[in-house]
């Protein structure tokens, strides 16, 4: 993950909690849901999460508020994904919601981009089978609350190319998280 730009889609509790660990960690990070109303308050959700974050980590250093919240650029618009090198996703557990921004997210994005899906209970083949290239499809299930969880789980879809496991790995450590890596 060569430029460090990630999208993250869904600005909900784990969204927003993904967009401020990423920021946390150094990328530069662009959160997308369906309105301006709902990511300005995933923003107040990541202050008062970098809060919390603050107080629980009191050995670490963590970069400034100002400096992590630059790092997050708000978005309503699939366009912007353009130069990501990762997708992830943490949309609603409906496979036909998740169809249709799969469909939508490959008229956009690089044909190498990651794309990481957050779900428990949605294939992660089923959703590859969607893509172009289905070997760039994995899932990336992270714990709540993101920041203080170490623990991210990998599942490694049917056509989930070797090479997208060990870059997600790769991605994973350097947020300091481990990853278990399970089967489809």
């Amino acid at each position: 993950m060569g430029k460090k730009v990630v999208a993250v889609i869904g600005a909900g509790t784990i969204g927003s909690d993904v967009a401020l660990d990423l920021a946390i960690n150094n990328y530069s990070t662009v959160l997308k849901d369906l309105s301006n109303k709902i990511l300005k308050n995933a923003m107040e959700k990541i202050k008062n999460s970098y809060r919390f974050t603050i107080m629980m980590k009191k050995t670490e250093s963590l970069p400034p508020l100002d400096e992590v919240m630059q790092r997050i650029k708000l978005s309503t618009d699939y366009n912007d994904f353009q130069e990501v090198d990762l997708v992830i996703e943490n949309i609603t557990e409906d496979f036909e919601v998740k169809k249709n921004l799969y469909l939508e997210l490959k008229k956009v994005c690089r044909e190498n981009v990651i794309y990481g899906v957050n779900t428990s209970c949605i294939s992660i083949t089923k959703i590859g089978a969607l893509m172009p290239n289905p070997e760039n499809v994995i899932g990336i299930h992270f714990m709540n609350p993101v920041p203080l969880s170490k623990l991210v789980e990998v599942v490694k879809g049917f056509h989930t190319a070797d090479e997208t496991v060990e870059k997600t790995k790769s991605f994973i450590k350097k947020l300091h998280k481990t990853c278990v890596i399970v089967n489809d």
